[in-house]
């Protein structure tokens, strides 16, 4: 799962990176080659690929996979075609679902997207039905927050450099804004010395859909099935579940 908070339980959503971790260098490195094809590729010349690379470093990707990534896109080496594909649907009680995909293989990326939807009790739908509901944000992340940082003076300086909105939760700062003021938001984190986890342009959902009991299984098991997903990239649902409701099913109860 990336992109933004897509649900209020930022537990589920941690958890899941850190189980992904030993895929995410190959996603990561073919969103690279994407945004280095798609513009230039000098990182100052291409807020895409600059994102890309702040997500790969916070990573830890190692430095010759984002070099060789950057010369691939660049044409520099030969390498897979990938085009990026957006799909819409909804999930158990009308969930709306945007699915990002980064893929050299269409009908694979297609099929194995259907199949997800139709087994967890989700369905398809044509483009547009869903992307209204979201909107595009720009997001920072920081995690691990040294003790010494003042948080105050922090957030002011966030503020400053162009932070709409603040969320603390378990630690972890969620900063969001325009999508134009991200490359000033994220200078000013590293002017603090801090290096965000993400630093990026997401989907926002504009409202929730509160989801619990059996629906609320389907929609967590539709969203870690197209997350696990080789070609998809980002999941963006705007549906909420209960904590006890969320621990009792990862407990498996």
């Amino acid at each position: 799962m990336a992109g933004h908070s897509e649900w209020a339980n930022k537990k589920f959503r941690k958890e899941r990176q850190d189980k992904k971790k030993s895929g995410i260098f190959s996603k990561l490195v073919k969103e690279i080659t994407l945004q280095a094809r798609n513009g230039d590729p000098n990182p100052e010349n291409n807020s895409g690929l600059a994102q890309a690379l702040e997500r790969a470093k916070a990573a830890n990707v190692p430095k010759d996979s984002i070099e060789r990534a950057i010369k691939r896109g660049a044409g520099e080496l030969e390498g897979a075609a990938y085009e990026e594909i957006t799909y819409e649907g909804y999930a158990a009680d009308g969930v709306a679902v945007l699915v990002r995909a980064v893929t050299d293989n269409r009908n694979r990326a297609a099929a194995g997207i259907r199949h997800a939807f139709s087994k967890h009790g989700g369905n398809m739908a044509s483009a547009g039905s869903v992307a209204w509901l979201f909107e595009r944000r720009g997001i920072v992340v920081l995690e691990d927050i040294p003790p010494d940082v003042d948080r105050d003076e922090l957030e002011m300086a966030l503020i400053e450099a162009g932070a709409d909105d603040l969320e603390t939760s378990d630690g972890m700062l969620e900063v969001y804004c325009a999508v134009s003021a991200l490359p000033t938001l994220s200078a000013a984190v590293h002017e603090k010395g801090l290096t965000p986890t993400r630093a990026e342009v997401t989907m926002v959902p504009k409202n929730t859909v509160h989801v619990g009991g059996e629906s609320a299984g389907k929609v967590l098991r539709l969203v870690e099935t197209l997350d696990d997903n080789e070609d998809v990239q980002e999941v963006f649902a705007n549906f909420d579940v209960d904590d006890d409701v969320l621990e009792r099913l990862q407990s498996g109860e």
